[in-house]
This record gives structure tokens, sequence and C-alpha cells, in this order.
């Protein structure tokens, strides 16, 4: 989700909800504790050199009960960001912790917006040496492509 797509959403809500992809509902006291940018210039695995850019939020737990933030306070928090930083329109990448710092895609399915698990990827397969996944076939696709059936005499 871009940073474009949350400031849409955010007015038709009347409460700022997270679920994380389990199923599990981030506490409803929850802290938007930062948003920001982050660049990360890096060389992959092939040697070429990438600039990555994301729009992050670090969301926080605390022991006030009560808090709720509500989506017109969320959103002037991202309008002071545009302005003050600079942001632009770019993904956007939630830090969450829970046994440790989690980093995850944002999503929004209606009703809450969505911690999606991130996962590693190879950026240069074409150049690392890793041979690509073997194609999965299942054996009854097979036999109909052969009209092999049993007693049929094609396999002996």
């Amino acid at each position: 989700m871009k940073l474009s797509d949350i400031k849409q959403i955010l007015p038709t809500l009347e409460n700022v909800e997270f679920q994380l992809e389990n199923g599990t509902l981030v506490p409803e006291h929850f802290h938007v504790m930062e948003v920001g940018m982050i660049t990360k210039n890096f060389i992959d695995c092939g040697g070429k050199i990438r600039k990555e850019n994301v729009v992050n939020f670090q969301l926080w737990n605390a022991n006030d009960f009560e808090h709720r933030l509500k989506p017109g306070k969320l959103l002037n928090i991202i309008k002071l960001s545009e302005e003050k930083l600079g942001i632009e329109d770019f993904e956007i990448e939630v830090e969450y912790q829970s046994s440790t710092i989690g980093k995850y895609d944002l999503d929004f399915n209606g009703t809450y917006f969505v911690l999606k698990n991130k996962n590693t990827a190879c950026l240069a397969s074409d150049s690392c040496g890793v041979p690509q996944e073997k194609q999965k076939v299942n054996l009854s696709e097979i036999n109909k492509e052969v009209n092999c059936t049993p007693n049929s005499g094609c396999c002996s």
C-alpha cells in the first residue's frame, strides 16, 4: 500500500485498527511513534547497486489503555511528515514489535489495516547461481496428457 492509498482510506474510517496477517489484532491502544522515510542503498548478490525508498510507520503499545488513535490524527501526522520531511508517495512499511521488531507490508481488507509478512528474496537470480525452482506437476494430469489408463497396455 502506498502513502496515497492510506490517505484516501483514513477519512472513511471511524477507528484506525491494525491486524497481523494471522488474524491477531494489534491492541487498540497502540501509538504510531514514528512516520518517516527510509532510504536503503545496497549492492545485491549479483553486484548491482540498488536503492529502495519506503515510508515507515512504527507502532508501539504502551500502558495507557485508554489511548485510541483516530483517523484524523494519523492523517495530520502523515501530512506534517510530508511537509517537514519531504516524504513522497512510496510503499508503506510498518515496524511492529512482537518478540522482536518485525517489518511488515501494509494492506487494507475493508475493516483493518493488515500487517502482511515480508519475505526475503534474491534480486539477482539470473546471476547468483541459485537454481530456478522446478515446476510442480500433478501426476494425475500427466496421465490425462498421455491417455494412459489402468489395463490400457500403455505401460507394458
